[in-house]
């Protein structure tokens, strides 16, 4: 086992997994988690070497946050959504913020969601203009993860002056004019943070540009949505797999004490059990094989993408409603560790890229028409 899956197996039983249950009835932001990935290089994994992090790609995120999501959702969201930020800054930012988040002295996230466009993440209404002191960004974000504690948001906004869909900013959290909303009291992902933001007249230096401008929209293709994709996928897996282990040692461990038998030793469990498995591997099968077309550039790539994500989402709240049969009433108690998954698992299908959009964009890649 890689050292990076060494020390995040041990973060994740000794300080994911206890923590998961107050995290989730707290809505409390996994702060322990993320200082341990801290502390052990995790937040710097894909920042190349040359500037003091692990230098590792796409395959050792997602299996990070797959294994984080086995114990908590809220924790694989926060990270997933730094390294996909920090993709971004690491390929366009300045060499001196990829060495801090190398180091770990930021967490950074992603600010696209807007009210004005919903879930068409890809067409920011927010503005940025020039004036004599750098850019002025004026927005209301709907939905940042990790909104309190990151330190860095990677920003969308329609363009200065050149023709294309949106331009990305570099935005300190503390910066002047951003404020915060209230804290994230979902059904789900209760730990992650989510909230709006909002920019009334903030300035940033003209070299915050990420990318050029007007180049939003291919950044999100080209660098976000591949990442993000597989690290959302990702998600959903740990999610199923925490589930199915958690299904099968409730029935392995539920007796009728007056037929001396378990749970699991009737037909009908174990074929609900079953198809978890089965569900779970043909979603890691098509999820492995995405990052394997990402490391060798091939060329049904975007496809793969578009696919892992909407079959981790749909199979992660089908796993996650079979688990809760399978576990009957038990379920429905906190200590059996399913219904905080099945509420978890929703997520999956409404996130943008959300199921119903990547039908369509598979739908039209398979007919020969232009996705995006």
């Amino acid at each position: 086992m890689a050292d990076y899956l060494e020390s995040v197996e041990k973060i994740a039983t000794e300080i994911v997994a206890k923590n998961a249950t107050e995290v989730d009835q707290t809505g409390a932001f996994p702060q322990a988690a993320i200082d341990a990935l801290r502390d052990t290089g995790m937040l710097g994994l894909i920042s190349a070497k040359s500037v003091g992090g692990l230098g590792q790609g796409p395959r050792a995120a997602a299996l990070v946050v797959e294994c984080l999501a086995r114990e908590c959702a809220s924790t694989a969201m926060v990270t997933c959504m730094h390294y996909t930020a920090t993709a971004v800054i690491e390929k366009y930012g300045a060499e001196a913020v990829r060495k801090q988040l190398a180091q770990g002295n930021h967490l950074a996230t992603l600010a696209f969601s807007e009210a004005g466009s919903r879930s068409h993440f890809w067409a920011p209404v927010s503005t940025a203009r020039r004036d004599q002191n750098g850019i002025c960004l004026n927005a209301r974000k709907n939905w940042v993860t990790s909104a309190h504690h990151a330190t860095l948001y990677v920003w969308s906004s329609k363009p200065i002056a050149a023709e294309g869909a949106s331009t990305l900013w570099l935005v300190p959290s503390d910066s002047s004019g951003i404020s915060i909303a209230g804290g994230f009291d979902g059904l789900g992902l209760r730990g992650n943070d989510s909230t709006p933001v909002t920019a009334e007249n903030v300035l940033i230096p003209v070299h915050a540009m990420l990318g050029g401008d007007g180049q939003g929209l291919a950044i999100m293709l080209e660098t976000v949505l591949p990442l993000f994709n597989v690290l959302t996928a990702a998600t959903g897996i740990g999610l199923m797999e925490g589930a199915t282990a958690a299904a099968c040692n409730h029935v392995m461990g539920t007796r009728y004490e007056y037929l001396d038998s378990s749970l699991s030793e009737l037909p009908t469990i174990r074929a609900y059990l079953a198809r978890m498995r089965i569900a779970t591997d043909q979603a890691r099968c098509l999820w492995l094989d995405t990052l394997h077309a990402l490391e060798t550039n091939r060329e049904d790539v975007m496809l793969r993408v578009l696919e892992c994500k909407a079959a981790s989402g749909e199979s992660a709240t089908q796993v996650l409603d079979t688990a809760m049969r399978v576990c009957g009433g038990a379920s429905f108690r906190r200590e059996v560790g399913v219904e905080r998954r099945f509420r978890d698992a929703r997520a999956g299908t409404v996130m943008a890229p959300t199921t119903d959009q990547l039908y369509d964009f598979i739908g039209k890649a398979i007919c020969g028409l232009p996705v995006f």
